[in-house]
C-alpha cells in the first residue's frame, strides 16, 4: 500500500531537511514527495508547519535509538555510557549529519519559530534523561553533569557530522571523566 500524501511529505522532509538545512524549497519537497503544492499546503499550513510535524513525529524514534530500555538492569553509568555509545555508532554511518533537532535549532536561529520549539523540547527531554540518571547515580551535581554530557553530546554530533573528527575512542574517554568526576556510579 503506497503511503499518504502527508507520509510520504514527512519522510521527504526527514531526509531533505537533515541532509541539505530546512532552507530546501516547498517545490523540492513537494517533487521528493510526488505531491502537488497545492495538497501540500491542504496538509500543513506552511513549510515551516511541516518541517515542525516532520520533527515532533520522529522525536519518539530518534530518542528510542538513543536511550536504553526503562529498568534494563544497567546502572546510571552504564545507562548514561549507552547513549554515547548509540551516536558513536551513528556517526560512522555514511549519512551522518549529526542530530537534526540541533541542526534545526542552529538554522532556524529564532526560538518562537514552530519547529524550533519542538527541537528544544528534544534536547531538554534528552538533557532530563542525563540528568535522572546522574542524580540516580549519585552524582554531586546532576544538574551540571547533565549540562555537561548535552555539550559533548552535541558537540561530538556536530563534529562527526560535519566530518571534523571521528568519535571512536573520543566520545566515550570524555564521558568517563566526567562520570568520574562527579561520583557516578
Amino acid at each position: 500500500m503506497r503511503p499518504s500524501p502527508r507520509e510520504r511529505l514527512l519522510e521527504a522532509a526527514a531526509t531533505l531537511f537533515h541532509r541539505y538545512g530546512v532552507g530546501i524549497g516547498v517545490e523540492a519537497l513537494c517533487k521528493a514527495a510526488g505531491v502537488s503544492k497545492r495538497s501540500m499546503y491542504q496538509l500543513f499550513e506552511s513549510k515551516n508547519e511541516l518541517l515542525a510535524a516532520c520533527l515532533k513525529e520522529r522525536a519518539s524514534l530518534y530518542l528510542a535509538t538513543l536511550l536504553p530500555a526503562t529498568d534494563d538492569g544497567r546502572s546510571s553509568r552504564e545507562r548514561i555510557l549507552h547513549v554515547f555509545a548509540q551516536v558513536e555508532s551513528q556517526a560512522g554511518a555514511p549519512e551522518f549529519y549529526g542530530c537534526p533537532y540541533l541542526a534545526a535549532q542552529i538554522e532556524l536561529k529564532d526560538q518562537r519559530h514552530p519547529a524550533s520549539r519542538v527541537a528544544h523540547q528534544v534536547k531538554a527531554n534528552l538533557t532530563a534523561f542525563l540528568r535522572a540518571e546522574a542524580e540516580q547515580g549519585g552524582a554531586s551535581d546532576p544538574d551540571l553533569l547533565a549540562r555537561q554530557l548535552s555539550l559533548v553530546f552535541d558537540g561530538a554530533g556536530t563534529r562527526a557530522g560535519i566530518g571534523a573528527d571521528t568519535l571512536t575512542g573520543l566520545v566515550a574517554p570524555t564521558v568517563t571523566t566526567l562520570l568520574d568526576a562527579a561520583g557516578v556510579r
